[in-house]
């Protein structure tokens, strides 16, 4: 099942990239393995994938430890500052930093690690309670200026997940403000390359927005039992 499922989603990405005039190869599937089991992500490793999202540290942590295999962790859930050794310890990526206060803790367990952690700031972009995030911009402004000024950290882009609703243009929306949001910054002098955005139920509609990573779970691993 893993298998033809990962085959369908890549085709599902290549077809769209061409429909958008965009290079399959800009888009990085990340198989979002929360609650499964090593060997589901074994067996997602042995056909392609390298990309693997977590969203629990602890979880992250003991993944990490067990699989010995040159993957690639993704960190995609809120972080709390004392479990942030557990992801900067495993994850090349963190896509959900929020906080001036979360950067520093992150930036001083990069420095005990010795490397310096791919940060993704998560961005509000819709009016969801539920919904972590910065919405204002001075201090997503300010978030990044912190960042480009520290050795230890690299913010490489934004994250954002859109409404859980079936109204396609405000997922649209959701979306098209991120891709907005990402021009303005680098207009103002920021490097950011990279738009995280899309799941296995709207991951097409980030794509033809400008999505560069999607994070897909239940499309690759089937439905979850919490």
């Amino acid at each position: 099942m893993i298998s033809s499922n990962i085959n369908r989603i890549r085709e599902s990405i290549r077809v769209k990239c061409e429909q958008s005039g965009r290079d399959p190869e800009e888009v990085k599937l990340i198989a979002v393995s929360k609650t499964k089991p090593v060997s589901e992500i074994l067996d997602a490793f042995e056909n392609g994938i390298i990309h693997f999202g977590e969203n629990k540290a602890q979880e992250l942590r003991d993944k990490n430890e067990t699989i010995n295999k040159e993957v690639s962790w993704h960190f995609v859930g809120h972080l709390q500052k004392n479990k942030a050794k557990y992801v900067v310890k495993a994850a090349e990526y963190f896509h959900g930093l929020d906080s001036i206060a979360l950067a520093v803790e992150i930036s001083k367990r990069a420095k005990q690690e010795g490397k310096i952690q791919k940060v993704l700031l998560e961005i509000k972009t819709s009016d969801e309670e539920s919904k972590f995030g910065l919405e204002d911009k001075s201090e997503i402004i300010d978030l990044l200026t912190y960042c480009k000024n520290d050795e230890y950290l690299d913010s490489i882009g934004l994250m954002t997940m859109a409404p859980y609703t079936d109204d396609e243009s405000r997922i649209r929306k959701s979306f098209r403000s991120l891709r907005m949001l990402k021009n303005e910054l680098n207009d103002l002098g920021f490097t950011l390359r990279e738009l995280s955005m899309g799941m296995t139920s709207d991951y097409l509609l980030a794509i033809e927005e400008g999505a560069t990573m999607v994070r897909i779970g239940t499309g690759i691993f089937g439905s979850r039992n919490y």
